[in-house]
């Protein structure tokens, strides 16, 4: 029995990394560490995208698969620094909770200062997206 729960365990875990650790062809080159990510926010004066995210959500992964790398968005990707941050990881609870995050997807969009510009809550299509997108690029210069 022990064996077998072994087993399930793997098997969950590599199901785990097979849907939610990688990303679609197209997608914005994501960090997944926020410091770092901050770090080269301020170095290059682009304003952050933080989407907090969990492999068990159907709209985090719909936003993953579909909007994130769609021809809509894709003009965006350089505007940004992307960061994707696990809800589910430990060491992305105390980001999670200083920005509020009751409910994912939660995408908070931050100034290369550190600031609150805005943000998006729950899954989404790529057309509004990418308008939300234009806006914060708006709000942040």
């Amino acid at each position: 029995m022990k064996k077998l729960s072994s087993i399930l365990m793997a098997l969950t875990a590599l199901t785990a990394v097979a849907f939610g650790g990688s990303f679609p062809e197209g997608s914005p080159k994501f960090q997944t560490d926020y410091n770092a990510a901050m770090k080269m926010a301020k170095a290059k004066k682009k304003p952050l995208l933080v989407v907090f995210s969990a492999t068990w959500c159907p709209p985090c992964q719909a936003n993953k698969s579909k909007v994130y790398p769609s021809k809509a968005v894709q003009p965006y990707h350089d505007d940004f620094v992307w960061v994707y941050l696990d809800t589910d990881v430990k060491k992305n609870a105390a980001v999670a909770q200083n920005f509020g995050v009751s409910g994912i997807p939660h995408i908070q969009f931050v100034s290369p200062s550190g600031k609150k510009i805005d943000k998006a809550v729950g899954g989404t299509t790529p057309k509004r997206f990418a308008k939300k997108l234009g806006g914060v690029l708006k709000k942040s210069s």
